[in-house]
């Protein structure tokens, strides 16, 4: 890692080796030796002298290096924790359970949360006495009806046209059945 034109490509199968590691990735170094040095003008464009342009491209190149071994530094930790966690016997939805778990946590301590919470158990409430109120009303008036004379004389003509459709034993209202000892087929008279 000594030269800063090292290329990493992040998509290789030896992504995010560690330097030791890698002794079948192929380093281009000669792509900075040739492309040329960037032109004089930028210097003078930029109010600095080249003493300081050549310290700020050292520092750059210092700095996308540091870049680059982080980069594979965390690839190479990212790898071994997705081993340890196989190892562990976690999977991914595991972890994906626990991020839903920890935001809906998040969610319910949120303020927001908890003042929509307060506000529909504050509408429960009062619907649960309109409500109630409602089926009070409705029930008196149910009520009001069945005592009233109309309904009386409907229920009056209606158990008169039971009682001849269906019959009365013994002034009882049960249906007619016939006797248990009713004759049935016998075996021999089978009609098949």
């Amino acid at each position: 890692m000594e030269s800063t034109s090292q290329d990493i490509n992040l998509n290789s199968p030896n992504k995010g080796l560690l330097a030791d590691t890698m002794t079948d990735m192929h380093v281009d170094n000669t792509s900075a030796a040739a492309a040329p040095p960037p032109p004089l003008r930028a210097s003078a464009y930029n109010g600095f002298t080249e003493a300081e342009e050549e310290e700020l491209r050292s520092e750059l190149a210092k700095v996308e290096e540091e870049i680059g071994t982080l980069r594979q530094v965390l690839a190479a930790k990212e790898r071994h924790c997705g081993e340890l966690k196989r190892k562990l016997g976690l999977t991914p939805l595991d972890g994906l359970k626990q991020n839903l778990s920890k935001s809906w946590r998040d969610v319910q301590i949120s303020n927001a949360y908890k003042k929509t919470q307060e506000t529909l158990s504050h509408v429960g409430q009062k619907t649960s006495a309109v409500l109630s109120n409602v089926g009070s009303v409705i029930s008196r008036k149910l009520g009001d009806m069945r005592n009233s004379a109309t309904f009386k004389s409907f229920e009056d003509r209606v158990g008169t046209i039971k009682s001849k459709v269906v019959g009365r034993d013994n002034g009882g209202d049960e249906l007619h059945s016939p006797p248990a000892s009713a004759e049935k087929p016998s075996q021999d008279n089978v009609p098949f």
